[in-house]
C-alpha cells in the first residue's frame, strides 16, 4: 500500500501530468490519474461521483486548455468557459466529498500586465491583465480565488495553490505550430545541425528576459509539497527567481546540442515584453528551490526530443 495514501490527479496526460507521473517521489502515492475520456472535468455531476467514489486524500489539480497566443486570441469563450468549469468542479466537487488536502496549479498569467517585476504574489488582481491570455488569467484567478474562499471559511481544509513560472522538458510539444520558445528553439537548432545550415534567425535583438523552469523541478515542487501542505503558503510562486535572455537561451541549447553556426537577429520581428520574472521569497522560506540547472534540463528535454524524432 502506497505510504502517502491515494492521490488524485488531473492533467495526468499533460506536460507537466507526465513529469509528476515518472518522478521518484510518485512511487509513494497510490495515483489516480483519470484521461479526459475517463472524466470530463467539465461535467460536474461526473467529478463528483468520481471523487467521492475513490475518495482521494489529496488532489493535484493540473488539467486545463491550453494554447498559445493565437489560441487564445482566437477561442476565448472556451479558454474562459472550459477552464473555469474546470477549476470549479474539481475543487468543489473535492471539498464536499470531504477531501482535506488540494493542490491548485496555477499560472503567472494572473498578474497584471504592467506589474513591476519580480512578481509577488499579493501583485494579483492589482491591474489589468494581459488582453492576449484574459480569458485563460481569470478563470486560473477563479479557481485560486475558491481555493481561498475555502481557506476563509474552514482553515482546516488545505486548499493551497501553486503558481509555476514558465516550464519546458519532457513531454514539450516541438512542433513550431504549438510550441512554446524553448522547445521551439531546440526543434530549430536541431534542424540547423541537421541541415548544415550556417545560421540560425533570432527574433528582435535577443536581450528581452525570460524565467523557464525544467519541468521535472515543478513536479519535485508539487511532490514535496503534496506532503507539508501545512505549511507552504496560500499561495505561492513556483520558479526560479533568476531569469535567461534569449540569447543565453540559444546559446545553451547550441551548446548542448553541439552546433557551432552563428545567429542572426531579425530586428523587424515582434519580442514580446522586455521580463517577466517571479517574486520567490516565500518559495525560499519553505526551503525549496529548483535542483536543475539550465543546462541539464535542456539536455534532458533535447534527449527526449530525439526520441521523438528518431521514432
Amino acid at each position: 500500500m502506497a505510504k502517502n495514501g491515494t492521490l488524485l490527479l488531473t492533467g495526468g496526460s499533460g506536460m507537466v501530468g507526465r513529469n509528476i507521473l515518472e518522478h521518484p517521489l510518485a512511487s509513494d502515492w497510490q495515483i489516480l490519474a483519470p484521461s479526459s475520456g475517463e472524466l470530463d472535468l467539465t461535467d460536474s455531476h461526473a467529478v463528483s461521483a468520481y471523487v467521492e467514489a475513490h475518495t482521494p486524500d489529496l488532489v493535484v489539480h493540473a488539467a486545463g486548455q491550453v494554447g498559445g497566443i493565437q489560441a487564445n486570441m482566437a477561442q476565448p469563450v472556451a479558454f474562459l468557459e472550459r477552464n473555469t468549469a474546470m477549476g470549479r468542479n474539481i475543487i468543489m466537487g473535492a471539498y464536499q466529498a470531504g477531501v482535506r488536502n488540494f493542490l491548485n496549479l496555477a499560472s503567472t498569467c494572473m498578474y497584471p500586465r504592467a506589474a513591476p517585476n519580480p512578481l509577488s504574489e499579493e501583485m494579483i488582481l492589482t491591474g489589468e491583465l494581459e488582453p492576449t491570455n484574459e480569458g485563460y488569467a481569470l478563470a486560473k484567478i477563479m479557481a485560486t480565488r475558491l481555493c481561498q474562499y475555502i481557506r476563509r471559511e474552514d482553515a482546516a481544509a488545505q486548499y493551497k495553490t501553486l503558481i509555476p513560472c514558465n516550464l519546458f522538458g519532457r513531454h514539450d510539444k516541438f512542433d513550431p505550430k504549438h510550441s512554446h520558445l524553448l522547445p521551439a528553439i531546440i526543434h530549430k537548432v536541431h534542424c540547423a545541425k541537421v541541415d548544415g545550415e550556417a545560421t540560425v534567425e533570432i527574433w528582435g535583438d535577443g536581450t528581452a528576459r525570460r524565467e523557464f523552469m525544467y519541468a521535472g523541478d515543478l513536479a519535485d515542487a508539487v511532490l514535496r509539497a503534496a506532503t507539508d501542505i501545512e505549511n507552504i503558503p496560500d499561495l505561492m510562486n513556483t520558479g526560479l527567481g533568476h531569469d535567461y535572455t534569449i540569447n543565453e537561451y540559444y546559446q545553451t541549447v547550441a551548446d548542448v546540442i553541439g552546433w557551432q553556426g552563428d545567429f542572426v537577429h531579425n530586428l523587424s520581428k515582434p519580442v514580446g515584453m522586455k521580463q517577466k520574472l517571479s517574486a520567490t521569497e516565500r518559495l525560499a522560506t519553505w526551503g525549496w528551490s529548483a535542483p536543475t540547472s539550465l543546462q541539464d534540463g535542456i539536455a534532458q528535454t533535447y534527449e527526449f526530443y530525439l526520441e521523438g524524432v528518431t521514432k
